[in-house]
């Protein structure tokens, strides 16, 4: 009897739900990586052809009836322009006929994802095999040696995320998982906003000047980083002022599990399958990702979207924040505020 009452008290039902979120947590982040990652092929990959007058439709035709419908094929008016469209990222790649002769080119931006520059370059080759003709690959938007696979920029906003995340969760350990106030709710987006900035410098400098992984400019990576930061971290001190600590969980779900393996980041978007491309790109680390290869890779282009998608996090994340802790009261000596944590006369809650 007494282990049984030694156990019932120890297990209280708080703790057991909390051992069952985590258990979930864990079948999530296996069913997530394995379910996005397990198996990519392209599908509906944005692609230009470039042929004069009815060769183009033609050979966008036969590209379009690829088993499996791989490509996205449209006809782009002339090289210069397809490589345009592939350096604002309107385009993966292009193929460009050349009816003088029996060799193609096919241009490719390895610096949006090897994984798929290389697909692209297998699907080129055997297309063209069956007319008779090779293909040249040229990369318009390559990526740097010293970036293997195209995976620098993602491990990057990884891990700015989990600093972001990591630092709004020792916050709340620290001093209560919710703030008392709305000036203590200041001083902890003003704290994680500190934190943002030279967490976001400090990645910049090891991506680019220390380990020289990443080209662009580090002004513009520090800022992306910082606003990755502090977006992630802003939207955990509100799931924490939702839910507790409950919400550090929830941050976990939303950018590790969720997010993560929908970022782009070993596989490109186009090779998800359709779950995870679509949400991936409404996500920090997926948003992240994409404006890092951008400022590498592709002069900046095209980086309007996810960064209003990564500010919205972030106001988000202070709005709500701001909003619940202007709903509690000030806790005075000995009172109890609404999340029922008792405040003595000599505590100081942040």
């Amino acid at each position: 009897m007494r282990f049984a009452d030694e156990l019932k008290s120890a297990v209280t039902p708080r703790a057991a739900l909390l051992v069952i979120g985590v258990l979930a947590l864990q079948l999530l982040f296996i069913a997530s990586y394995v379910g996005a990652l397990h198996n990519p092929k392209p599908t509906d990959v944005p692609f230009g052809v470039v042929a004069p007058g009815p060769a183009a439709e033609q050979t966008r035709d036969q590209l379009k009836k690829l088993p499996g419908e791989p490509l996205d094929p449209r006809v782009v008016e002339s090289e210069g322009l397809a490589r345009h469209q592939i350096l604002n990222r309107d385009i993966d790649g292009a193929l460009i006929v050349d009816p003088r002769g029996t060799t193609d080119t096919l241009l490719v931006a390895s610096g949006g994802g090897t994984a798929l520059s290389r697909t692209l370059t297998e699907l080129a080759t055997e297309v063209d095999a069956e007319q008779k003709r090779t293909v040249k690959t040229v990369d318009v938007a390559a990526a740097s040696n010293q970036d293997f696979n195209g995976l620098s920029s993602f491990y990057l906003v990884v891990g700015w995320c989990v600093g972001g995340y990591l630092c709004a969760s020792i916050l709340a350990i620290s001093a209560g998982s919710r703030a008392a106030n709305v000036p203590r709710a200041v001083i902890r987006l003003g704290t994680m906003a500190l934190y943002s900035i030279v967490g976001g410098l400090g990645g910049a400098l090891i991506i680019g000047p220390i380990l020289g992984a990443l080209p662009g400019s580090i002004m513009g990576l520090w800022g992306l980083g910082a606003l990755v930061i502090f977006g992630v971290g802003a939207i955990t001190l509100a799931l924490q002022s939702l839910t507790g600590i409950v919400g550090i969980g929830l941050a976990v779900l939303l950018v590790v599990i969720a997010g993560n393996p929908s970022a782009g980041g070993a596989f490109p978007l186009p090779m998800l399958p359709p779950f995870w491309e679509a949400i991936g790109p409404w996500l920090p680390p997926g948003a992240g990702t994409w404006v890092a290869r951008s400022i590498a890779y592709f002069e900046g282009n095209a980086v309007t979207k996810p960064l209003l998608i990564l500010s919205g996090w972030a106001v988000l994340g202070v709005v709500v924040t701001l909003a619940l802790s202007a709903r509690r009261r000030t806790p005075h000596n000995g009172a109890i505020d609404l999340s029922g944590t008792s405040y003595g006369s000599s505590r100081s809650v942040g």
